[in-house]
């Protein structure tokens, strides 16, 4: 029996606007974080990370993805320019020293195995979502029947996402960390290069600084 075809697995529905619309109605944004080297902290600053870390997940009242990607770096492009800055060159001189510190950075990057990262945070919001009053509810003990978003307009859902989108990049500033929503176009790469794991990473886009007022 032929395997379903790859599109037919993959939940995404659309993206608009900077947020991924699932097949269901669920909505999906998504955050690029920078990151901190904990182990280079004293004991007293990793204890103090920790909490602030525990104080900042037990403040959620909905669940949060955090994804973390290593892949090989392609740093073809960069020695394509230093070649060809070699072509434009007059001086021999400097002819040798860029012959020499491309054959520096091909070593490198062979012997060291050099890993590009990415940290991202996946905020989600459900079409339909359980509403969850106290502790009991929150550890499974005693549900409510009611629900929250039914009715709601896709803009309603929208600014309700965006809402918490806010609180996470403010809890994650408190942490030291800064956080940016990624737009369509990144998001559309960003996917691309999950769905293509074998290939290498080129690093093609950054978040933009701020982002743009939402409705």
């Amino acid at each position: 029996m032929p395997e379903e075809p790859v599109q037919q697995k993959i939940l995404v529905e659309d993206v608009q606007e900077g947020i991924v619309v699932l097949k269901g109605g669920d909505l999906r944004a998504v955050l690029m974080t920078s990151s901190t080297n904990f182990a280079l902290k004293s004991t007293q600053e990793q204890d103090a990370l920790i909490m602030k870390y525990q104080g900042f997940l037990n403040s959620l009242d909905f669940s949060i993805q955090i994804l973390a990607i290593s892949r090989q770096l392609d740093i073809s492009d960069y020695l394509a320019l230093l070649e060809q800055m070699k072509k434009e060159q007059t001086n021999e001189l400097l002819k040798i020293q860029i012959s020499e510190y491309v054959d520096f950075v091909k070593n490198l990057v062979q012997v060291s195995n050099i890993m590009s990262q990415s940290f991202f945070v996946v905020v989600p919001l459900a079409k339909v979502e359980k509403k969850e009053g106290g502790l009991l509810e929150k550890i499974g003990l005693f549900q409510k029947n009611t629900t929250a978003n039914l009715g709601k307009s896709l803009d309603e859902l929208k600014a309700q996402l965006w809402q918490r989108v806010e609180y996470i990049i403010s809890g994650l500033s408190g942490l030291g960390l800064k956080a940016v929503p990624l737009n369509t176009q990144e998001i559309t790469e960003l996917f691309y290069h999950l769905y293509n794991m074998g290939s290498q990473e080129k690093p093609t886009f950054q978040p933009e600084e701020t982002k743009q007022s939402q409705k």
